[in-house]
């Protein structure tokens, strides 16, 4: 995305009426890869986001990016179980180069983060852009367990933390991001399902509905530090503005609990384990 002259190109090839941008650099096996490497996930979330959003701007093409919400953690106006966060709030994590690359360029006044910045950065200044529908997504979950559902990796770990966070269940919100791309809906939305889950509930879940026999440990904030590079984001999204949007296509999304309940129990009827 970042080679401009190939990606008009491919935009005067393909002449798409629609643009879905879901490529960016996340790391693997996690976010800390993007720690030690940290031009590419520039190029990648930063630089290849905005050429392509600029690029489907010169063309007269709606784009549609599924971003992050992985920018914002628990604070004294936003603390757990209390109030989630807007689509106008400030970032305010900074913890991984990962989340800096997806917080607010044209924003000084940030506390503690004004001069490190980089990824709420491109989504603030991609609002800026007519033709560009920006979809907040955090620790998405798809009905099997691939390598990248948040579900698969939370049971592989050995200790998770139990703290309460918004979730995107994929069945129920893909189809929502076609409406409103088809509606050539822009601006930013947090694109989760309404609600925040702990960790613990969630593999509460996953055992009732899935894996009877499994089990798992947890550990504090200040342990799983010790073992991972990056620190993670830990909060939740006001999800407000995308009910209301929706509801004018009659389109409703569940509730967290209940949504992972529908996730797990299509997983069993498919065999899942």
């Amino acid at each position: 995305m970042q080679d401009r002259e190939k990606v008009l190109a491919e935009l005067e090839r393909v002449k798409p009426t629609h643009v879905l941008n879901a490529a960016g650099s996340t790391g693997r096996p996690n976010v800390d890869w993007c720690e030690d490497h940290k031009e590419e996930t520039v190029r990648n979330n930063v630089v290849g986001t905005l050429n392509l959003a600029d690029c489907c701007y010169l063309k007269g093409i709606h784009i549609t990016v599924f971003a992050t919400g992985c920018i914002y953690t628990y604070d004294e106006a936003h603390p757990i179980g209390g109030p989630g966060y807007l689509e106008t709030d400030k970032a305010n994590f900074a913890g991984s180069f990962y989340s800096e690359t997806k917080a607010h360029v044209e924003e000084v006044s940030l506390t503690g983060i004004e001069k490190k910045s980089t990824k709420a950065n491109h989504m603030q200044i991609m609002k800026f852009y007519s033709n560009a529908l920006i979809l907040r997504l955090r620790m998405p979950v798809s009905d099997d367990l691939h390598s990248r559902n948040f579900v698969t990796k939370i049971a592989k770990y050995d200790r998770v933390v139990d703290i309460p966070n918004s979730n995107t269940i994929l069945t129920d919100l893909l189809p929502a991001s076609i409406l409103m791309a088809e509606h050539k809906d822009t601006g930013i939305f947090n694109f989760t399902n309404p609600g925040a889950i702990s960790h613990n509930e969630v593999l509460a879940l996953f055992k009732e509905y899935v894996r009877p026999d499994f089990t798992w440990k947890n550990f504090t904030l200040e342990e799983q530090a010790k073992v991972i590079k990056a620190g993670r984001s830990n909060c939740k999204l006001d999800t407000t503005k995308l009910i209301n949007k929706l509801k004018e296509y009659n389109y409703e999304v569940p509730e967290i609990h209940e949504a992972y309940k529908g996730c797990f129990q299509r997983m069993a009827k498919a065999g899942v384990k």
